[in-house]
């Protein structure tokens, strides 16, 4: 066997069909019964009520330049787009919108707009050439000017450039709540990254749903990977590399304390000691209902939306997010809200609607954040409990043990602060291990969090070199 890949999220299968399309023969083992880590889809409430057990919005997958070389319309992928790609609805009934026309975003920021618009407009311009090197390890960019205008505006702290950069709060709520994604307070530095980046894509690519669930994404993966003569072989646990067939290359979707494990004493002690000092970010507390009808939003225009930020002011969702990172449970959370159904109805039976729902909480935590939760979306949604028809929780501990990557519920692959954004989990090379043909292509590894098959493709696009195949 030439390869064999550990793990089957989009980064494990991105690294599969790197190296299958290269011509090599590739074996893909999962552990858990069915493949497709972060983009699976189950019925975890009522029967008929399908739910996205994590990833549901996909403004990177559908972005990728990746995923974008691969024919997966051939095998049934479909991206659905909602009408608003994002909302953030305000205390006062209104709500600030993210629409796929800049131009149109900007006028709905009043005196605003035309700072949105200089904000943006050359981000918007200029993503095609910014895109492969934002989405990449370090390296010398094949476009630094535009590179480095990002890089200016990208290491503000977010809470910082919302408040130079707007006047009125729903242009700094809607920047700071796409800025959270960060999963750090937003009064570090680069953390106006996430938000230039997801702003960004609303307008260049949208933020779509897959038709039928995020299943589909790997379902599309996997069937283009097996008609490269790619395997996948699931419900094998890999407890230690001598559980791998031998092969020349092996490919692990797995964080950096997971690789501690799996490779153990081969390691060489500085780089053990690299992986033990990993950080791991704060996690999430998800919530999936099934209800008995949309979510009734003050603001008709959140029933435009399948994502909708939940948090008030930038104010409010700043200091919810500062509470995390301290370790508190906030009272009030921000919360991330997916209501597919609302595009694609297909999930759900006739008249009926599935949403799910999480905000971040310290890593590890075990409370139960259902009610903080159900009552922010209840003030900007009055009588959304009333159609809870079921529910199903999943608080950190038990992310972790559905699925080994999310450490102590960390969907991010850990922190991705100004250290480990540069160094993941070393500086240069991060891909490669100490030990010959053996590779990290997780969220460990640059660019990070998020379903875009990245890591996978970068790493598998080293070990490539690494072995002479062009």
């Amino acid at each position: 066997m030439d390869a064999v890949v550990v793990g089957s999220g989009p980064n494990g299968l991105a690294a599969a069909i790197t190296l299958a399309r290269a011509g090599l023969s590739v074996t893909v083992v999962e552990g858990a019964a069915t493949f497709g880590g972060g983009t699976r889809s189950e019925e975890l409430t009522l029967p008929g009520f399908l739910h996205d057990v994590c990833a549901a919005i996909h403004p990177l997958g559908v972005a990728s330049p990746f995923f974008k070389t691969l024919p997966l319309a051939e095998h049934g992928l479909e991206w659905i787009y909602p009408e608003v790609q994002l909302a953030h609805p305000l205390p006062d009934g209104e709500a600030a919108l993210l629409l796929r026309d800049l131009e149109q975003t900007s006028s709905h920021l009043g005196q605003d707009g035309p700072s949105y618009r200089r904000l943006f407009h050359p981000l918007v311009e200029r993503w095609d050439d910014l895109a492969p090197d934002l989405l990449a390890p370090l390296h010398v960019p094949r476009h630094p000017v535009a590179t480095a205008l990002f890089g200016v505006k990208a290491l503000f702290p977010a809470h910082l450039l919302a408040r130079l950069a707007f006047k009125e709060a729903p242009g700094r709520a809607l920047f700071c709540g796409m800025s959270a994604h960060a999963f750090l307070p937003l009064q570090h530095p680069l953390t106006s990254a996430f938000g230039l980046i997801l702003g960004t894509l609303g307008h260049v690519a949208g933020w779509p749903v897959a038709k039928g669930g995020s299943r589909n994404l790997a379902a599309a993966l996997a069937s283009y990977l097996r008609t490269l003569g790619g395997e996948i072989v699931t419900g094998c646990q890999v407890k230690g590399l001598a559980d791998l067939p031998a092969a020349r290359i092996v490919m692990l979707d797995v964080t950096e304390r997971q690789l501690e494990e799996i490779a153990g004493q081969r390691l060489p002690a500085g780089y053990q000691r690299r992986l033990s000092r990993y950080r791991y970010g704060p996690g999430v507390f998800k919530i999936d209902w099934a209800l008995a009808g949309p979510i009734p939003w003050t603001s008709s225009e959140c029933r435009r939306s399948a994502t909708v930020h939940v948090g008030g002011t930038a104010e409010d969702v700043t200091a919810g997010e500062a509470e995390v990172w301290r370790g508190v449970h906030p009272e009030r959370p921000f919360v991330l809200v997916a209501q597919p159904t609302l595009v694609d109805p297909s999930r759900a039976p006739r008249g009926k609607h599935v949403a799910w729902a999480y905000c971040h909480v310290p890593n590890g935590s075990t409370l139960d954040m259902t009610e903080r939760i159900e009552a922010q979306i209840e003030r900007f949604a009055p009588g959304f409990r009333d159609l809870i028809l079921g529910r199903h929780t999943r608080n950190c501990r038990q992310y972790e043990k559905y699925n080994a990557n999310i450490i102590g519920g960390d969907i991010n692959g850990g922190v991705q602060d100004l250290r480990q954004f540069l160094a993941r989990p070393k500086l240069l090379a991060p891909y490669r291990t100490p030990l010959p043909g053996v590779y990290l292509c997780s969220s460990g590894t640059p660019p990070g969090g998020g379903v875009h098959g990245m890591c996978g493709y970068h790493a598998a696009s080293l070990a490539l070199k690494d072995l002479g195949v062009t």
